[in-house]
């Protein structure tokens, strides 16, 4: 793919922000977790934020990844390197001690996540979740959930009663055969009826194969629902994912879905300001 070297359709705005992406390894210094579901390659912090360069990104927010676990190590290494540039989401559990939580809190991070996809595990022990939530909501964090389809519909009454922000990962993952008018978005629509709730257009390239049309109704959909409330991510590098990607073509899907010029600062610099903190 970088054969292609794709460049940027339009002007991308100062200080724009990739609000999903990971970091890998390196194994020899942060191993993989015993449990994790898959084994990807490295893609250490250098790795990542040499793409964010030929992205002409300005800002991150770096997501923990499952193959870590709750091994933060690794993420909170790439936000202490560059510190004005970035933050973080973690993954915890009940022996995460406080002391991790203000470690991390000083490093950057500002929020958790869980994955309630069944392929990567399953959804976790809900009192888990409600336990790390009344943890962190001292600390001003918010929750990110990472749901599939019909999952959206099964996690919306623990979503209202959270008492934080959630921010809901790709779009919801939403099958795209089922159109704007599926069961699973028109609840993804109704959920951003409340204020405290966020998301993610980002994971085109989990909804259908490239130029990833398809995905676009649904992040214009979801623009206009929410437009102080919407996030953009390349979700670099793509766990899980077969097909390769060009994170480029990725960014270039965003004058499609965010015409103006006041559409692409909000989705790219404002709202991860807002909500991360920068």
């Amino acid at each position: 793919m970088d054969a292609v070297r794709r460049v940027a359709r339009c002007e991308v705005p100062p200080l724009a922000c990739d609000s999903h992406c990971h970091v890998f390894g390196p194994a020899d210094r942060f191993p993989y977790a015993p449990s994790r579901r898959y084994t990807p390659e490295d893609r250490p912090k250098e790795v990542l934020a040499a793409l964010h360069r030929r992205l002409g990104l300005g800002r991150a927010v770096i997501v923990q990844a499952s193959c870590h676990g709750t091994d933060n190590r690794a993420m909170v290494d790439a936000l202490r390197s560059d510190p004005a540039r970035y933050r973080g989401v973690a993954m915890i559990d009940d022996a995460t001690t406080e002391a991790e939580l203000q470690e991390m809190q000083a490093a950057g991070v500002r929020g958790i996540r869980f994955n309630f996809i069944k392929s990567l595990g399953g959804a976790p022990d809900l009192d888990l979740v409600r336990r790390a939530a009344d943890r962190v909501r001292p600390l001003g964090w918010h929750m990110v959930m990472q749901l599939q389809g019909d999952g959206v519909t099964e996690m919306a009454p623990l979503i209202r009663t959270l008492r934080m922000p959630v921010v809901i990962d790709h779009m919801g993952r939403v099958d795209p055969a089922l159109g704007v008018d599926g069961p699973a978005f028109r609840m993804l629509l109704k959920l951003l009826e409340d204020e405290r709730i966020w998301v993610k257009l980002s994971g085109a390239e989990r909804m259908t194969l490239s130029p990833f049309t398809a995905a676009l109704p649904f992040a214009r959909a979801l623009l206009r629902a929410a437009p102080d409330r919407v996030l953009w991510g390349t979700d670099f590098p793509h766990p899980n994912l077969t097909t390769p990607v060009d994170e480029m073509e990725l960014l270039n899907l965003v004058p499609d879905f965010a015409p103006t010029q006041a559409d692409r600062q909000r989705l790219l610099v404002d709202n991860p300001a807002r909500l991360y903190g920068f």
